[in-house]
């Protein structure tokens, strides 16, 4: 019977000290509620513009990498291209010098 009366006093012990905290808390709060929540609210307004303008940052600079990229590739391409248009060149030059 000492083990469940035991019991019974740890958890009116706990049922007080946490309403106790609790009040304890309320007291001590250095805001209201409503000054809580505006200032939970205006924060969250915050981080999602930073997160807006962040992801608006990292998708100008992607595309502006794209776009280099694409010009680059551009590039090679065309110097490819003018290789082996010169590469045809030659082997027609050679060719016709051998038939003379």
């Amino acid at each position: 019977m000492s083990e469940e009366t035991n019991a019974g006093e740890k958890a009116l012990f706990f049922v007080l000290g946490a309403f106790m905290g609790a009040a304890t808390a309320l007291l001590l709060a250095p805001r209201s509620g409503e000054e809580t929540r505006k200032l939970i609210a205006a924060k969250a307004r915050e981080g999602a513009d930073l997160i807006a303008n962040r992801t608006r940052e990292v998708a100008e600079k992607t595309s502006s990498y794209v776009e280099k990229g694409k010009e680059v590739l551009q590039q090679q391409r065309d110097q490819l291209s003018a290789a082996l248009e010169a590469g045809k060149q030659a082997y027609r030059e050679e060719k016709d010098k051998a038939k003379l």
